[in-house]
């Protein structure tokens, strides 16, 4: 057994015996793909144990990632801090290894995958980011960005729908250094692959302006060649390559082999069949030594080069690299941002647009989007150029009416790493993105997503398009924030906070209608999650909390009620996420009064208000289709009929 065929076993052995002491897990792919796993670590991919988040290095993305051993088992072979201690805990509670694969958890993993689809929109994400970085700061005779983002995929990955829109987004861009390998084995969980999708791949790819090339996925040489080839070609390729699940294992090339361990009968034959005589968890040192010749020498080689060149593109070009530096290690400690004085009247969403325009010259590589609605939202960065296949150093992109696609894209982004990037879209759309901001979340990847049309303003175009539900379901993702500013200081504070963050998504919902900014907070205020906007005179009878447009509808029933002789606070509810984490103390001193003496006020659902306020006031049905103001008549939402309530 040649030193090529002993390391492929290593890979699969090791893979089925983790899985089989985990009595759970997925060895079909592992067995499959181990030929493709060892060739993108043995014989292409650059990467460095010296430095380990090197931003140069190549990225790889296993999408499909219920395949999770076959990524550790290679991890660990290929030097990663990755021990066979650790192999042997596969699927335990606080364990490296996961069920599925966890960036920044695992040593080496450059991506969490396991909702298929999202892996191959995220390495979509990373291309355009090597895109990007490459065209905005490379010289002739210095590169700082220049490497590859391999994804490696699945049948099921194939049929997601945020793959189409991510290949399609990939084709128009013409992101020639992304390149796919797609393990087509024929098989899902329920059975053959025929059952549910008979598309022809090749055809759909092509269509979407890919290359396409067909391979054996079990020959190292043509895993190897094809994507030498792929390396060459103006587009982004696709390699299919023809695999057998769980190849070897007396129930290859059937559903059965998918998402259940063999069993030890089963691994025993295999390993027998493979010429496998060593002990359980036990790899011989030449395998070992074999990845050192190869993955580790190779990227330590170009790791060195590279450092070479950064200190010679230092020397020659001093502003550009302390520029780089700075967009590398998200430092923006320089960025001033636009000041509103109280009684600003404007639209949320406009306010947001000139802080983005405010900011952008202290942050190059800000870089934002939408799902085409960019003059609504307004997240075009003026004077700036749009990034496309001619002109990749374009800070403004056309995502196209792609909202998953293009929220995956920003976590690949965000996950190579040297960009600020953001989105937008109308609020009620969010929901097609939701799952992504889920990802980016359970990931800590600091996601910037500005959602606007935010309640019933939008009006005449009726439900549809009328945000109800969406408060509540993007407020209880864990490890995110939910701003709904209430005007253009809040706004200002919102975006602030949104890009200091690095530790998971920020979500800004900002108003189509004008509001009036109400009072000065300052940002150590605002980020409390609440704080007071209009104090009472002696005792807190009544607290009203609101956010959004609807503080200056409380603003108006304060005032309402005073006259009638009740003392009256008035609470900016910033974010719900950043209040929950204050001390009750903390919390009791802002809303001042007991919760039966509290009124909250949002124009959606409202169940989450009940965790503050005994009467909370919204709407828990669809809305309208109308003039605005006669909407709320309609529901009763006037500053006059609230108060009417209260009383």
């Amino acid at each position: 057994m040649n030193i090529q065929e002993l390391s492929i076993n290593a890979i699969k052995v090791i893979g089925i015996d983790a899985i089989n002491k985990a009595k759970s897990g997925h060895p079909g792919m592992v067995l499959g793909s181990a030929p493709i796993a060892y060739t993108l670590y043995t014989q292409i991919m650059n990467a460095s144990l010296k430095n380990k988040q090197w931003i140069n290095r190549d990225r790889f993305v296993l999408a499909s990632g219920h395949a999770s051993m076959l990524l550790y088992s290679t991890l660990h072979l290929a030097g990663y801090n990755l021990s066979m201690e650790d192999i042997k805990a596969f699927r335990q509670v606080n364990s490296l290894t996961p069920g599925h694969p966890e960036v920044h958890h695992t040593d080496g993993v450059d991506c969490s995958s396991g909702p298929l689809g999202q892996g191959i929109a995220h390495g979509v994400g990373m291309a355009m980011a090597e895109a990007f970085l490459g065209a905005k700061y490379n010289k002739e005779d210095a590169e700082l960005i220049n490497h590859y983002t391999y994804v490696l995929c699945g049948d099921g990955d194939m049929q997601e729908g945020v793959t189409q829109e991510a290949i399609s987004l990939a084709g128009r861009l013409n992101l020639k250094k992304l390149i796919v390998v797609y393990d087509n084995n024929d098989i899902t969980l329920d059975g053959p692959l025929a059952m549910s999708n008979t598309e022809d791949t090749k055809k759909r790819f092509e269509a979407c302006g890919w290359n396409v090339l067909k391979i054996n996925g079990s020959s190292v040489d043509e895993i190897k060649k094809a994507i030498n080839k792929a390396k060459k070609a103006s587009k982004p390729t696709l390699i299919i390559a023809k695999t057998v699940i769980g190849v070897g294992s007396v129930n290859e090339n059937t559903s059965k082999v998918h998402g259940a361990p063999l069993g030890e009968d089963d691994a025993n034959q295999l390993k027998e069949k493979l010429g496998w005589h060593y002990e359980k968890f036990t790899v011989p040192q030449e395998v070992y030594d074999h990845f050192k010749d190869t993955f580790v020498k190779r990227g330590n080689k170009a790791y060195n080069k590279w450092v070479k060149v950064t200190k010679e593109y230092q020397a020659k070009y001093p502003s550009l690299w302390n520029e780089f530096n700075k967009a590398v290690n998200n430092d923006y400690s320089d960025v001033v941002y636009p000041e509103y004085a109280v009684g600003t009247t404007e639209a949320t969403r406009v306010s947001s647009g000139k802080v983005i325009n405010a900011i952008q010259s202290y942050i190059p590589t800000l870089f934002g989007g939408s799902a085409d609605v960019a003059g609504s939202v307004n997240t075009k960065i003026q004077g700036e150029t749009v990034f496309d296949v001619n002109n990749y150093s374009g800070r403004n992109v056309n995502y196209g009416i792609r909202e998953f696609g293009m929220s995956c894209a920003q976590t690949g982004m965000l996950l190579h790493g040297g960009m600020r990037p953001y989105i937008g879209i109308f609020f009620v759309f969010a929901d097609y993105l939701k799952a992504s901001v889920r990802t980016a979340a359970l990931m800590g990847v600091p996601q910037i997503n500005i959602f606007t049309h935010d309640s019933l303003a939008v009006g005449e175009d009726g439900p549809t398009h009328e945000p109800i539900e969406q408060f509540a379901c993007f407020r209880t993702i864990p490890n995110t924030v939910t701003f709904r500013p209430a005007g253009a200081i809040e706004t200002t504070h919102a975006w602030r906070y949104a890009l200091e963050n690095q530790n998971g998504p920020v979500n800004i919902v900002l108003s189509r209608q004008n509001m009036t900014a109400a009072s000065s907070v300052s940002y150590e205020e605002f980020v409390k999650g609440a704080y007071i906007v209009k104090k009472e005179n002696n005792h807190v009878d009544k607290t009203l909390i609101a956010t959004g447009s609807e503080v200056n509808l409380a603003v108006d029933i304060a005032n309402i009620l005073e006259q009638r002789g009740y003392d009256v606070r008035v609470v900016s509810m910033t974010s719900t996420n950043l209040f929950d984490k204050l001390s009750k103390e903390e919390q009791d001193a802002i809303i001042g009064t007991s919760r039966d003496n509290v009124y909250a006020y949002e124009l959606g659902t409202t169940d989450l208000w009940y965790k503050y306020a005994a009467h909370p006031f919204g709407i828990n049905t669809f809305g309208y289709s109308g003039k605005f103001n006669e909407i709320l008549d309609y529901i009763g939402f006037t500053a006059k009929k609230l108060a009417e309530q209260i009383k």
